[in-house]
């Protein structure tokens, strides 16, 4: 086998300035310095975003410059296991922290039910919001990896799914996936007329998953702000450089990279009962290396792959993994596929169902499903690839190598010995 690494001239415009123009936008939300000290919730959700506790010490110590006695709370659905300890041992390992953040922050799997949406679906959200003074929120917006609507991952979604914790999360996905883009914004306009929400603050990530865009609304337009970057995310989100591939392999996934360890956006899979799989992305066969440290164990997605490795399949924790699946009602997605003793079995495998030897076979390997401004590409694609609009380079071909092992060898090429 013989592969490539392809360099791509993505769209990355980037905020130089992370802490102004978080400071910027928080006091444009906060609007006058508070009458008395409010306990101000902000909630702290379990994806990777870049920078993220220096955003959410700036929002702290924003916000104690309004007057505010700020605080954070473990908002992420039924991610953590669902329980205090999982969700500390995650906003740990994005580097969320009291030391870090300036701010205490609370850990629990406590909710209060505070009413019903008009269709009556009950509103749950934790304890800490719903006893506190204000809330603000802070997430990333991009599109989702299981439905698509005017409100996706971002702040419509915190309010409705993040913030209500195990019990919000399997209150909202027992109705199914089709119900989702409505369901999401209608709890959401719920706990805003329900609580003292003061506004949010919407990031948008480039193809390089730096800050692209942070916007600050108050209550009155946070949905409208979290669609308008919605359609600013899905336009800036990088895929694959060509949508047909045989063979698609990828060095890690987890869920600092994707709710679903793989974007569902990139690889052209969903793997949802009753609901037809994108056409837009052709790929016959996904081939997984290993489970990011990040996931702790909780490999949902490895059900969209044909083919992992013996190492990725001992680091599942299964409890944390069926949790996230169970309660997403979307169990394909925990079912583990083929295994094999080494990447290099894995990939022998696949070229071997493919029945063509692997010069002939249209393959590309990523790092993860996130970090697409570059790949490897096998020789079936290599010249294809120096006529993709987006190339920046495409490096000469080379012997695919294993260690003793026999785990794929990632060293960089040598720069000057790129094409292009």
């Amino acid at each position: 086998m013989k592969w490539a690494r392809v360099r791509r001239n993505l769209e990355t415009p980037e905020i130089a300035d992370l802490e102004g123009v978080v400071e910027r936008e928080t006091a444009a939300v906060l609007g006058r310095a508070f009458d008395r000290p409010l306990r101000v919730a902000i909630p702290a959700g379990s994806r990777g975003i870049f920078g993220i506790d220096r955003i959410l010490r700036t929002v702290v110590q924003t916000i104690r410059s309004f007057g505010g006695d700020p605080f954070l709370f473990a908002a992420m659905g039924s991610h953590g296991g669902g329980t205090a300890e999982g969700q500390r041992q995650i906003l740990a390992s994005l580097g969320i922290s009291e030391e870090a953040v300036g701010a205490p922050v609370s850990c629990s799997s406590e909710v209060v039910q505070v009413g019903e949406t008009p269709s009556g679906l009950p509103v749950y959200v934790a304890r800490e919001a719903a006893e506190a003074d204000a809330i603000l929120v802070v997430n990333r917006v991009k599109p989702h990896t299981s439905f698509h609507g005017p409100h996706e991952s971002g702040l419509a979604k915190m309010l409705s799914v993040g913030m209500g914790r195990a019990a919000g999360a399997e209150a909202v996905h027992r109705l199914g996936v089709g119900h989702l883009p409505g369901v999401v914004p209608e709890i959401a306009g719920e706990v805003l007329r329900r609580l003292p929400v003061i506004g949010g603050l919407g990031i948008v990530e480039n193809s390089w998953e730096r800050p692209a865009h942070i916007r600050g609304f108050r209550a009155a337009d946070l949905l409208a702000g979290d669609r308008a970057l919605l359609q600013e995310a899905r336009r800036l989100m990088p895929g694959l450089p060509t949508d047909r591939l045989d063979l698609l392999v990828v060095r890690e996934m987890g869920k600092n990279f994707s709710g679903t360890g793989m974007d569902t956006n990139v690889i052209g899979r969903l793997r949802i009962t009753g609901v037809p799989e994108p056409q837009d992305v052709q790929i016959t066969y996904i081939a997984v290396c290993d489970l990011s440290e990040a996931s702790h164990g909780n490999a949902t997605g490895i059900g969209l792959a044909d083919f992992t490795t013996e190492k990725l399949a001992a680091k599942i924790d299964r409890a944390a993994t069926y949790l996230n699946c169970l309660t997403s009602g979307f169990v394909a997605r925990a079912a583990v596929p083929m295994t094999f003793s080494s990447e290099k079995e894995m990939l022998d495998a696949a070229f071997r169902a493919l029945k063509r030897p692997p010069h002939q076979v249209r393959w590309m390997a990523v790092a993860n499903t996130l970090e697409l401004g570059e790949v490897r590409v096998g020789e079936a694609l290599w010249e294809e690839a120096q006529t993709w609009p987006d190339v920046a380079g495409v490096g000469a071909l080379r012997d695919v190598t294993f260690t003793a092992d026999g785990d794929l060898v990632w060293e960089e090429e040598e720069e000057g010995k790129d094409r292009g």
